[in-house]
């Protein structure tokens, strides 16, 4: 008989007022009995609707059915078998709305806790238990992948796992992409994700940094020295802004740079590590998605009183419920109905403060939410030393530039089709590259697909 509890076993966590003022991982993880507890409420339903929610196809009850016995090292081995990230989409990927909003449990109370224990066993094999590393003989084949970040690292492991030769070209001096960068280590530890990455190299994937593709070599270079096939994954890493005035001045940052300075740089660690950050007294994070959350509970870690700007009601808020929930109780203020006008400065060209207009929700905009107008009269100033715009992210244009018969939308992305063919012969793309800013396990199923239309164009060329 299975646990018929209604609710999933919580999350151990660090103390509210204790996290707000250290960067150590908030969520602590399940222990052997909690996971098993939680394993034993899985009914395992024969036409498992939770592996239908999942982007990568995880077979999610038999993975479970190995923790409710015990058997650790089998669910993760069972895991692996199609996400090559585990420890990581255990972390961040946004299961309420994916696995687990398919979950018959959740049609009368809470559903299984599937993300919580996919980061158990995935733990588990990282510290107790052993990592395969198993690949099919050599075929000949190369290929090379632009961008570290999950779509480039999935594809690549994919592809190794078929027995490519396969040589990843990373931008930055450190792989892992948004992994690194755009993820505070509170909620996805650095280490970690390392971890990961060196059990992808032991599958013999090569890893190149410090790599700029369009700038040290192109797409079309890349093609002319062997490769099979070049897979780009290269993110989107180009930051949006209001286009208000006084976006210029010191003391303003994109979400991007605020974020790659405290988690890839370490700022939170200066003068131990050789980059400081500004944030003075106050800051303001406009915008209401993940990332405005992360930028804003770093902020508050530096030391800040941190207010998050919003034109639309919480309701309206993209940001996952449980990023909301975490950063109320770290003592982060909610403008809702908020709208930045314009950012001032001093007299030295540092900002002091952000004048901002009251909204109210009128009609809904094309994707279904109220859009929100002006409420007259109601300008105000809102006293601010530093400002974090996170409103979204673009394609980078550099690829686009330097490969000019690669097909691209108007707004950025690389066209393709399901598969992540773009049209230009043995040239595939995935991830944010592609779609704009979105989740990890939504750019790692677009490099698990992208890998899979190279083998399968390469086996019809032979």
């Amino acid at each position: 008989m299975p646990n018929m509890s209604l609710q999933k076993h919580p999350m151990p966590e660090q103390q509210p007022e204790i996290r707000a003022t250290n960067f150590q991982e908030v969520a602590l993880g399940y222990t052997r009995e909690i996971a098993m507890e939680e394993a034993d409420r899985c009914l395992h339903c024969k036409n498992a609707p939770c592996v239908k929610g999942c982007p990568v196809n995880v077979p999610i009850p038999d993975f479970i059915a190995h923790i409710k016995k015990g058997e650790f090292q089998e669910a993760y081995e069972t895991i692996r078998l199609q996400n090559g990230l585990p420890a990581i989409c255990g972390r961040v990927c946004p299961q309420e709305t994916q696995c687990e909003s398919k979950c018959v449990r959740g049609i009368k109370g809470e559903p299984v806790g599937i993300g919580r224990l996919e980061r158990f066993a995935a733990d588990y094999a990282m510290t107790e238990g052993t990592v395969s590393a198993e690949t099919a003989a050599p075929t000949g084949k190369k290929a090379a992948v632009v961008g570290s970040g999950p779509a480039g690292l999935t594809c690549a492991a994919d592809l190794a796992r078929a027995g490519w030769d396969v040589t990843v070209y990373e931008a930055l001096h450190t792989p892992g992409g948004v992994l690194m960068y755009g993820i505070p280590e509170f909620r996805l530890p650095k280490a970690l994700v390392q971890k990961e990455i060196d059990n992808i190299r032991k599958l013999g994937v090569k890893i190149v940094t410090n790599a700029v593709v369009g700038r040290a070599m192109t797409v079309e270079e890349l093609l002319e020295e062997g490769n099979d096939a070049v897979f780009v994954g290269s993110g989107a890493g180009l930051p949006n802004f209001q286009k208000i005035p006084g976006e210029s001045l010191c003391g303003v940052y994109s979400a991007n740079e605020f974020l790659t300075r405290i988690n890839l740089m370490r700022a939170y660690t200066f003068p131990e590590h050789d980059t400081p950050v500004k944030v003075g007294q106050r800051v303001a994070v406009i915008g209401g998605g993940n990332v405005a959350m992360d930028a804003a509970r770093c902020a508050r870690r530096l030391g800040a009183d941190v207010s998050i700007v919003y034109r639309r009601s919480e309701a309206e808020m993209p940001a996952r419920k449980e990023e909301v929930h975490h950063a109320k109780e770290e003592g982060i203020h909610f403008r809702m109905l908020t709208n930045p006008k314009a950012i001032l400065g001093d007299e030295n060209g540092f900002v002091r403060a952000m004048t901002c207009v009251e909204m109210e929700l009128g009609e809904p905009d094309e994707r279904g939410r109220r859009r929100p107008v002006p409420k007259p009269g109601s300008e105000f100033e809102l006293p601010v030393e530093t400002v974090v715009v996170a409103i979204g992210n673009s394609p980078n244009p550099l690829i686009k530039k330097t490969t000019p018969d690669l097909p691209t939308e108007t707004w950025g992305g690389i066209t393709t089709d399901e598969h992540g063919r773009t049209g230009k012969k043995h040239v595939y793309a995935g991830g944010d590259a592609v779609t704009g800013a979105a989740t990890v396990i939504l750019a790692m199923g677009a490099g698990k697909k992208a890998a899979q239309a190279i083998l399968e164009d390469a086996a019809k060329e032979e």
